[in-house]
């Protein structure tokens, strides 16, 4: 499921509210992916602006490896942001139905920590 939250600001404002609140809530932005100017490299119009942006806990990452190696395979969070119409949409994978569908056990309490995280960043950065 995605958890998806709309906003009237513009791309570049939602960019410094969600630096700012991952932050706040001890993430880490790893790496922004521009994937209008990455596509836009490869002679593609995406005709809109979207931006995918890894984000990380280090304590909660490092508790679920410990646990599960194979976590890595979904590990860091990603947030979405892409023009809407005036404005712009926050999205997300719901990090519990994620780690769910990797079939790994004993990661479901870090999973919902993330999750209620990742929500407040997004409301936030909105």
């Amino acid at each position: 499921m995605i958890y998806s939250k709309g906003s009237e600001r513009s791309l570049q404002e939602v960019d410094t509210r969600l630096r700012e609140a991952a932050a706040r809530h001890k993430f880490g932005v790893l790496h922004m992916h521009d994937l209008a100017q990455t596509l836009a490299g490869k002679g593609i119009t995406l005709g809109k602006e979207c931006r995918v942006y890894d984000v990380c806990n280090p304590q909660a990452a490092s508790s679920a490896l410990q646990n599960q190696m194979a976590i890595s395979s979904v590990l860091p969070c990603r947030i979405s942001v892409f023009s809407e119409g005036h404005g712009c949409r926050i999205a997300t994978v719901n990090p519990t139905d994620l780690m769910s569908a990797t079939g790994i056990s004993g990661v479901e309490g870090i999973a919902g920590e993330v999750e209620r995280e990742i929500k407040a960043i997004i409301d936030e950065a909105a």
